[in-house]
C-alpha cells in the first residue's frame, strides 16, 4: 500500500472577526489618525448633597477633603485623617463638647 504526503501550506490564516468587527476596526483607525476633540472630565457629584446650598465653612471643609484624597490618593480617608484635614483648615477644640443629634442606646441581646 502506498502512502501519499500531503504538504500543508506554509501559512493558514483565518479571520474569526465578524463584518461588524472589521468595519469597527477601521472606523477606530481612522479616528485614531485624526486630531481627538478634548473632552473636559466630568466632576463626580454625590446625588445626596447636591440639592442644598452649603455655608461657607462647609464648602471650604469640603474642599479641604476632595483635596486631601486627591493628594493622598486615598478615596476613603480614615477618621484619623479626616481629623488632620479638620485641624489642618484651623479647627481646634476650644468649647465643651455638644450633642447635635439624641444618643441612641442599643440594648445587648
Amino acid at each position: 500500500m502506498a502512502t501519499q504526503t500531503l504538504k500543508a501550506p506554509s501559512e493558514l490564516m483565518a479571520s474569526r472577526r465578524s463584518p461588524a468587527k472589521d468595519r469597527r476596526a477601521i472606523e477606530e483607525q481612522s479616528f485614531a489618525g485624526s486630531e481627538r476633540r478634548k473632552v473636559e472630565r466630568r466632576r463626580q457629584i454625590d446625588p445626596t448633597t447636591c440639592e442644598r446650598d452649603y455655608r461657607p465653612d462647609e464648602v471650604e471643609f469640603m474642599k479641604a477633603m476632595d483635596d486631601y484624597k486627591r493628594r493622598s490618593g486615598r478615596q476613603f480617608p480614615t477618621w484619623s485623617e479626616v481629623l488632620e484635614v479638620i485641624r489642618d483648615i484651623g479647627y481646634r477644640k476650644v468649647a465643651q463638647p455638644s450633642q447635635t443629634y439624641d444618643t441612641v442606646t442599643i440594648e445587648a441581646e
